[in-house]
């Protein structure tokens, strides 16, 4: 092969590659297009939105029905007010629930919209009063850290006082209850 052909498929290649790396890019930051029409804006209150952005989606079901449209910080209550967009295709009851989720190895977070069952819809401008703050890793490792802490300090005091003889359950070895069907103990 002459040595400009080689360097054309070269440059071939290394175009394809940087077509897919920024594809890939626009696919993981959430630029890519969305088939949303008309909306209307709701918002709703967090006390901790974790890492939620700008243009995050809106999901109910597993479905893209919004965006994330605004995020500010109420300074009079100290939460985060979320304003989302919803396609006006779809109705969501007023007492929906919008919790924050985490979704795949990224840690992507979206809204989720959980639909109630009043017959009364969320209008433009409404706000969604029923929200669960996103679930911070950290958090919840020292609240386990800290119920082991709690949990062997009153093993280690139930330890040093001494018990009282229980009389055995049923003649069982062990002492041990069984459920009604018979079957281990839980």
């Amino acid at each position: 092969m002459d040595r400009t052909t080689i360097d054309l498929w070269v440059g071939v290649f290394v175009a394809l590659g940087v077509a897919a790396l920024l594809g890939l890019a626009m696919k993981v930051g959430n630029l890519t297009s969305n088939k949303i029409g008309e909306t209307y804006s709701v918002s709703a209150a967090f006390e901790n939105i974790g890492g939620l952005k700008p243009n995050a989606p809106v999901k109910s079901a597993g479905v893209v029905v919004g965006r994330v449209a605004d995020i500010k910080f109420d300074t009079k209550l100290y939460e985060a007010v979320v304003t989302i967009k919803i396609d006006e295709r779809y109705e969501f009851p007023k007492d929906t629930f919008a919790n924050i989720y985490t979704a795949g190895l990224l840690g992507e977070q979206y809204v989720g919209l959980e639909a109630g069952g009043d017959d009364d819809v969320l209008k433009n401008g409404d706000k969604i009063a029923q929200t669960q703050d996103a679930v911070v890793l950290e958090k919840m490792i020292s609240q386990f850290l800290y119920n082991k802490a709690s949990e062997t300090k009153s093993d280690e005091s139930a330890a040093s006082t001494p018990k009282e003889a229980a009389p055995s359950s049923g003649g069982k070895s062990g002492g041990a209850k069984s459920t009604e069907l018979g079957d281990a103990p839980f």
